[in-house]
């Protein structure tokens, strides 16, 4: 089991040295046996504050991490389990409210059993409030970043973990919608753990206590300093554009030709990922995204490697998309793919549907985004993340209807008329630029 921080250790753990101030309390501690008369229960919580010298289960305030000021909420699991009663939702509402009157990023530092069955429905009913201050924070423009320690369940896990915007967790963290002591007898205990929501798409990464202070720190930086725009990035790869349209295929799916990884990397002086779609997948090795530092300032981004773009990886992107608009953060994408997956659990994962949620995110987008083509443009799954009338081309690449050998089929043409169809296709770049597909084609700049 993982070591359990009190509410004011996570604090000192994050927060620089000597910025932390503590928001005063929203109503005074109350000794009575609370609103359903629960016997006993003004003693529990009056033993509770004696042995964490907390009045609440939560502790609020303002500091400053890795030089960036935020609004923190830190659940102390001492206190009654972290467990959230009116007093809690009355210093969560305050806390919100805060961060929302000096424009400040939200970070709840969670470590709850869920709500207090001492105090019954009144009790679950926090649960609205503290969805309304993350929706009311949300439609302010401010980013929620949670931090997930153990345990974090229940309606904690539902609202103020599971609903942030970018999630980040403690190694061996237990992390469900259902307690250790409500599961199901046969439930395997490592699908209630970080690493295994991690993996589901359910959270973005696993952070060593060491190393939380300055990856919040970098999150919380990135995300309050957005660029005013995305400029394309300048191609990497060959400088010579195709004589054919076969050839412009054959580069583009040459190994030689740079990836989606060293594109980013020279675009970027430092990069977060924003892994999975929030519904149960992930898609790593086909879709890239998260935000990036250049020139001081940030860009979202989305990109392809590649291969087949997966249902996962497109709802991943749409997500991206929208975070960035609702942060007025530019956003690249990067197009790669020879096509959606097309396989038959792709359609099961609502392949569809997932393309066309990118598409919405693109075309509704307040954000300037940019988009280069730097590989295989196929068909729909491309063109999904190309932003309309900002979209560039490497020389190294080629946008199409459908890949050639696939037009060729559906045309009823012999296997030997492929490469004169990817010509009558008019694929290249320089085609586009004159049917007015692409903006225009980015060059190496040279040595």
């Amino acid at each position: 089991m993982p070591e359990r921080l009190s509410a004011r250790e996570v604090i000192a753990l994050v927060a620089d040295e000597a910025s932390f101030r503590e928001l005063p309390s929203a109503t005074p501690a109350d000794d009575t046996d609370g609103p359903l008369a629960w016997e006993g229960y003004g003693a529990a919580r009056a033993g509770a504050a004696e042995r964490t010298g907390e009045e609440e289960s939560v502790v609020c305030g303002t500091a400053s991490v890795d030089g960036t000021r935020a609004v923190l909420i830190a659940f102390e699991f001492g206190f009654l389990g972290g467990s959230l009663g009116r007093r809690t939702g009355d210093r969560l509402e305050a806390a919100y409210r805060y961060a929302r009157a000096h424009r400040l990023p939200v970070v709840p530092l969670v470590a709850t059993g869920g709500s207090r069955m001492q105090e019954g429905m009144l009790a679950l009913t926090q649960l609205q409030r503290v969805a309304r201050e993350s929706a009311l924070t949300r439609a302010a423009g401010l980013p929620q970043i949670a931090v997930l320690r153990d345990p974090t369940t229940g309606g904690g896990w539902a609202t103020l973990g599971a609903g942030a915007d970018v999630i980040l967790a403690l190694p061996g963290a237990q992390v469900g919608f259902a307690g250790s002591r409500v599961r199901p007898r046969d439930a395997d205990p490592a699908a209630y753990t970080a690493e295994a929501q991690v993996a589901a798409g359910a959270a973005d990464a696993v952070v060593p206590p060491s190393e939380l202070r300055q990856t919040l720190g970098r999150w919380l930086g990135l995300l309050t300093t957005p660029a005013r725009e995305a400029p394309a990035p300048y191609a990497l790869g060959a400088p010579a554009l195709p004589d054919t349209g076969w050839a412009a295929v054959e580069r583009a799916r040459s190994r030689e030709r740079p990836r989606a990884r060293a594109y980013l990397d020279a675009y970027f002086t430092r990069r977060v990922t924003v892994r999975g779609d929030r519904c149960g997948g992930s898609d790593p090795e086909g879709m890239l995204c998260g935000f990036g530092e250049r020139d001081g300032r940030t860009v979202a981004y989305a990109a392809q490697t590649g291969v087949a773009t997966r249902p996962a990886g497109y709802r991943t992107a749409t997500r991206l998309i929208r975070l960035a608009d609702r942060l007025d953060i530019p956003v690249l994408t990067l197009v790669d793919t020879p096509g959606a997956a097309n396989d038959a659990e792709a359609e099961r994962q609502g392949a569809g549907a997932a393309i066309a949620e990118v598409f919405g995110a693109v075309a509704a987008a307040r954000v300037p985004i940019t988009t280069l083509v730097i590989g295989e443009g196929g068909s729909g799954g491309a063109l999904a993340l190309a932003a309309p009338g900002n979209t560039w081309a490497t020389p190294d690449s080629y946008f199409s209807v459908i890949a050639p050998e696939l037009a060729a089929a559906i045309l009823k043409r012999p296997p030997a008329a492929v490469e004169a169809t990817a010509g009558h296709l008019r694929i290249r770049p320089q085609d586009l630029v004159e049917l007015g597909v692409i903006r225009g084609i980015r060059y190496h700049p040279g040595p």
